[in-house]
């Protein structure tokens, strides 16, 4: 039977499987990071803004590679900042920030990726989120909300998983229309409010806000609209509270057997789904 291989919706079979052994021995000289990049040419993996999916490529030939189904170069060198670091703890400004919302002033919402505010927004989820800092692969923006040149909270957005039924059956789209317009949805993977920040309604406030300043800065970072807002919610420590008030739709609650599950049991905790259309005829445009 022959090798079928699959990553991030992309088929890989015993042709691509034969046509990367062929690739990487006709470019010896070449480094895993050169490597993923050439073969993204030569794909034409690119996101819309016309940047290569290079860190995909990487994560499919590591894929490949602890499979057996191919032999990648030795590793050149070892880097700090690589995914798998952990970000470095700095220390911010924890003066508290308490009283109500309409004496916080005007909030600032700053796009830090590729910035030099990027490490303290790392840190920050790293050292006062529950789950922690998980570097994105793929599309993603970082947001550091600032009262009074202060930090008080951080929100993470991210491409969006492939397949949710709730989304899916509210939006009505095919399957082909999904694997498509997928990337018209953003996915908000990390939200928070730091722990010596007290303002009553500040979360629902601010996730308004996000709705839209999301759309805008998606374009002008990878060059094509999002449509729709999503997320996830762990019903054993929230109630999503704050998702409601900011006018999200609770959509259900997710199978808890994860992506790319090789079993129908379930293998991770129940999540609830909320989502948010970003305008009136989101059916129509996803579903085209």
């Amino acid at each position: 039977m022959a090798a079928q291989w699959r990553y991030r919706g992309r088929n890989v079979g015993e042709e691509e499987i034969a046509f990367l052994r062929q690739f990487i021995a006709e470019h010896p000289a070449l480094s895993r990071w050169a490597l993923s990049r050439q073969l993204c040419e030569v794909w034409q993996w690119k996101q819309a803004n016309g940047a290569l999916c290079d860190a995909l490529c990487r994560g499919l030939l590591l894929l490949l590679e602890r499979g057996g189904e191919i032999a990648l170069p030795a590793v050149r060198g070892h880097f700090p900042k690589g995914l798998d670091q952990r970000p470095e703890p700095l220390v911010p400004d924890n003066r508290p920030v308490h009283g109500p919302l309409c004496e916080l002033g005007a909030l600032e919402f700053q796009q830090v990726r590729r910035t030099l505010q990027e490490p303290l927004f790392n840190s920050l989820l790293e050292q006062y989120h529950y789950l922690g800092y998980q570097q994105p692969v793929g599309e993603h923006l970082k947001y550091l909300v600032y009262a009074r040149g202060q930090a008080i909270a951080c929100l993470a957005w991210c491409s969006a998983p492939r397949h949710l039924a709730g989304r899916d059956r509210f939006i009505g789209w095919s399957a082909e229309a999904r694997k498509r317009n997928l990337r018209l949805l953003a996915y908000n993977t990390r939200f928070l409010i730091l722990p010596w920040v007290q303002v009553p309604h500040l979360a629902s406030h601010i996730l308004g806000r996000m709705a839209k300043v999301v759309p805008l800065d998606w374009q002008k970072m990878y060059a094509h609209p999002v449509y729709w807002l999503e997320t996830f919610i762990d019903p054993a420590r929230f109630k999503g509270t704050c998702y409601r008030a900011a006018n999200w739709q609770h959509l259900g609650s997710t199978t808890g057997r994860g992506h790319n599950a090789r079993t129908k049991r379930a293998t991770q905790p129940v999540k609830e789904l909320f989502g948010l259309p970003l305008i009136r005829n989101f059916r129509q445009l996803l579903g085209e």
